[in-house]
Parts: structure tokens; C-alpha cells; sequence
């Protein structure tokens, strides 16, 4: 473009020193006309500028990261005129949208509309404006170009993806899949007893040590309690710059999104503390759990606020109070999740 505003720059200094020269019908017709071009083509741009219209739609708002979502956008001409140079621009880095070229230009004939329906995909989880960005209109010398700003952008909510993980390197390393946990009773003469608590089945009464000891017994199981896995992740926002903490915090959600349905799958409990003006539990028991748990975990909000040693301090102060309460029978205080 600025090789075109060049040579017409320069044809037009040729026309100047012609009639200033030589005169005539021709070179007078000359520098008008070279002098009336960029004038005609600044005035055909303002008058498509007011006149372009471009509509714009997903099929949801609320997007699963990495997911296709069907998007489309129209390009509406309702004058009498052609539109010369239509071109798009969308919002990259973030989003961005499948067989459409970045500088794929568009003409328009009076009355004429192209729709493209493609597919828009969403990298990273969270809150933030995709699809057309602006359209730049350039004329037919391509001499000028004006940006036109979308009035209305599209912003779109998204959600974390689940990935699926047959394996982990290192399971092994997990004391909850070490521990050969069996669901029957131990028998004679091992078997290990514990007094007996209100709501303990009759049948697992062990009836000689009850009357060795004077006082109800009750056979202890093997694997009667559950072990479970204990994550703890922070929600500090380290950045202001949406390009560097997306990436960061869609990978942090995601792992543990990847961690939970593994578990959640194997039927193996954890639990999830995490920092949201103040710590906050999720706990989950099994895969019927978990769409409740994704839920949870997709709302969670970074802020550059919280602080994790506070956060930290406070988890371990809730599960000192959690562990014992549930060891000698204290009630959990209420409030406390």
C-alpha cells in the first residue's frame, strides 16, 4: 500500500510540473485526474465504513476448552455499490477458528451477503472475547484502509477439558495402591478388636473377647476405612497479562481435573484443598461424585490476592480439626468445608 501511495504521489508531482510546463487540455486532464483519485477513493471508504453491517454467532457461550464449537459470521452489503477489499480480522492467542485464513479478503456486489460457517476452538479456560476481532476495508486502489471495530464482540465461557489417563508413571509411589486393603474379616486367631461404638453391626461382636474383658468387643476390618489422595494446588494470579496467566491456570485446573476422574474411576477417595479468600475442600468418594466436583473446579476464581502460605496454614489447621474430630467423635465445626 505504501508502494501504490508512492508512485500515485509521484504521478501526481509529474501532472503539476506538466501543466506547469506545457499546459493543455491534456495535462490539466491529467492532474485533475490524478488529484480527484485519492479524494474518490477516501469518500468510497467513509461511505462503506457507514454502510457495512457483519453479523456474527457461536452455538453456545459456554465452550469446553479444545472443543470445535460451530461459529458462523455473515458479511451483509445493502447498498447500490460494491464493497472492493472485505477483510477479517480475529481475535488470536486465545481462540481461533478452523479453515479460515487471517487475510482472506472478501468483494461484496450490491445487495450481495457471504456467510462462512466453520468452527471456532478455544485454547485455554476462562473468560474472554473470540471470533472477528475488526474488519478492514481497503479501496479499490488499495490507496487507503480503515479499520472497523466490531460494536458487539462475542465473548465466550470456558470450561476446563477432562483429560483421561489410563496409567500414571508413578502410581507405584502412592501409599494408598501399596496397601492391600481386603473388605472380608480377619480370622482366629489374629483377629484385632476395638470397643464396641454405637452402630456397630451385632454379627461383628466377637463374643470371647466380650467375655474375657467384661465389655462388648467388635472385630476391627481390614480396609475398613478408605485411603484416599490429598491435592493442594494455588490460585494466586502471578500476571495481568491474560496471555500468560490463561495458559498457566488451564493447565493447573486441568491436571487436577485429569488427577480426579483417575481416581474417581478407580473408585479411590481425595480430597482438594485450594485457596479462595480463604481454603476451601472438595472431597470426592467415587466417579459419581465427580460432575459435581468438575462443576466446583471450573469456577474456581484466580486472584493475584491470595496467599497461599495463609492458605497452607489454614488447610493444615482444618485437617488437624478434621482428623481428630473424626477419631474420638468431635462434630466437624460447621461453616467448614
Amino acid at each position: 500500500m505504501k508502494t501504490r501511495r508512492g508512485i500515485f504521489f509521484l504521478l501526481w508531482i509529474l501532472s503539476l510540473i506538466a501543466i506547469s510546463f506545457y499546459g493543455g487540455a491534456i495535462s490539466y486532464g491529467f492532474f485533475f485526474g490524478m488529484t480527484l483519485v485519492p479524494v474518490i477513493s477516501f469518500a468510497y471508504l467513509l461511505l462503506v465504513y457507514l454502510q457495512f453491517r457483519i453479523y456474527q454467532e457461536i452455538e453456545s457461550r459456554s465452550i469446553i476448552c479444545k472443543q470445535p464449537m460451530p461459529y458462523y459470521f455473515v458479511l451483509q452489503n445493502s447498498t447500490f455499490y460494491a464493497f472492493a477489499g472485505i477483510s477479517a480480522r480475529l481475535f488470536s492467542g486465545l481462540s481461533y477458528v478452523l479453515e479460515m485464513p487471517d487475510d482472506e479478503e472478501y468483494e461484496l456486489l450490491p445487495g450481495d451477503r457471504y456467510t462462512c460457517r466453520t468452527k471456532l476452538v478455544c485454547k485455554y479456560r476462562g473468560e474472554y472475547e473470540v471470533g472477528v476481532k475488526e474488519i478492514i476495508i481497503t479501496d479499490f486502489f488499495r490507496l487507503f484502509r480503515l479499520r472497523y471495530a466490531i460494536p458487539s464482540t462475542i465473548k465466550a465461557l470456558v470450561y476446563p477439558r477432562i483429560i483421561h489417563k489410563k496409567e500414571l508413571s508413578s502410581i507405584q509411589d502412592i501409599v494408598a495402591f501399596r496397601c492391600q486393603k481386603t473388605p472380608f474379616m480377619q480370622t482366629e486367631p489374629d483377629v484385632v478388636v476395638r470397643d464396641y461404638t454405637a452402630g456397630d453391626a451385632l454379627k461383628l461382636i466377637h463374643w470371647k473377647a466380650t467375655a474375657k474383658e467384661q465389655k462388648l468387643k467388635t472385630r476391627c476390618l481390614l480396609g475398613e476405612e478408605k485411603q484416599g489422595i490429598v491435592f493442594l494446588y494455588d490460585t494466586k494470579r502471578y500476571s495481568e497479562d491474560a496471555f500468560v496467566y490463561l495458559p498457566l491456570e488451564n493447565q493447573i485446573l486441568e491436571t487436577i481435573l485429569a488427577l480426579g476422574v483417575f481416581f474417581a474411576k478407580k473408585n479411590t477417595p481425595f480430597t482438594v484443598f485450594y485457596g479462595q479468600k480463604g481454603m476451601r475442600r472438595s472431597h470426592v468418594e467415587g466417579i459419581n461424585q465427580f460432575e459435581a466436583f468438575y462443576q466446583e473446579t471450573a469456577k474456581v476464581v484466580f486472584d493475584d490476592r491470595e496467599n497461599i502460605a495463609d492458605a497452607v496454614c489454614g488447610w493444615i489447621i482444618d485437617c488437624i480439626i478434621y482428623h481428630y474430630g473424626r477419631r474420638y467423635g468431635t462434630v466437624y465445626p460447621s461453616g467448614k468445608q
